[in-house]
C-alpha cells in the first residue's frame, strides 16, 4: 500500500509533468504572483492596492500622472528592492488613469488630474473624510 505522502507526491509529478506539454490560455489574476512580475520588452509591471497588474508601455514614464504616482509610491511604500511596485491607488483609478493616457490627453486635463490626484492624497493622509454621501467626481470623460 502507498503512504499518503508518497501519493501526493507522485500526483505532483504528473501534474507537473502534464502542465509542461500541453499549452495553456492565461486568464486576469486577482491574486499578485511575486515570483511572474516579468514583462515584455518596453514595458513595466505595476500593482495596485488591491493586487490588480498592469503592464504599461515605458513611455507612459514620460507622463507626469505616472511620475507623480511613483513618487507616491516611493514616499508610502518605500523602493521594492526585491518585489513589484506597488501603486498608492486602487485598480479602477489606475485604468482610469492608463486610459487618459492612452488616448493622448491634454496637458491642461493631466495638470487637472494631478492637481485632484493631490488633493485626495493630502486629505487621505490628513484622515478626514474624502468625500461625503458617496458623491462622484468626473474630471475628464470621453
Amino acid at each position: 500500500m502507498i503512504s499518503a505522502k508518497r501519493l501526493t507526491e507522485m500526483a505532483r509529478k504528473w501534474q507537473k509533468l502534464a502542465a509542461g506539454k500541453r499549452k495553456r490560455i492565461s486568464y486576469p489574476r486577482n491574486e499578485v504572483d511575486l515570483h511572474s512580475s516579468a514583462a515584455n520588452k518596453g514595458h513595466f509591471v505595476v500593482y495596485s492596492i488591491d493586487h490588480k497588474r498592469f503592464v504599461v508601455p515605458l513611455k507612459y514614464l514620460s507622463t507626469n500622472i505616472f511620475r507623480e504616482l511613483l513618487k507616491w509610491s516611493e514616499e508610502e511604500f518605500g523602493l521594492p528592492s526585491n518585489g513589484p511596485i506597488t501603486l498608492p491607488c486602487d485598480g479602477v483609478f489606475l485604468e482610469y488613469v492608463i486610459s487618459l493616457v492612452q488616448e493622448c490627453i491634454p496637458e491642461d486635463v493631466e495638470k487637472a488630474l494631478i492637481t485632484f490626484m493631490t488633493a485626495c492624497h493630502n486629505e487621505a493622509s490628513s484622515s478626514l473624510p474624502l468625500r461625503k454621501n458617496n458623491e462622484r467626481i468626473i474630471i475628464y470623460g470621453f
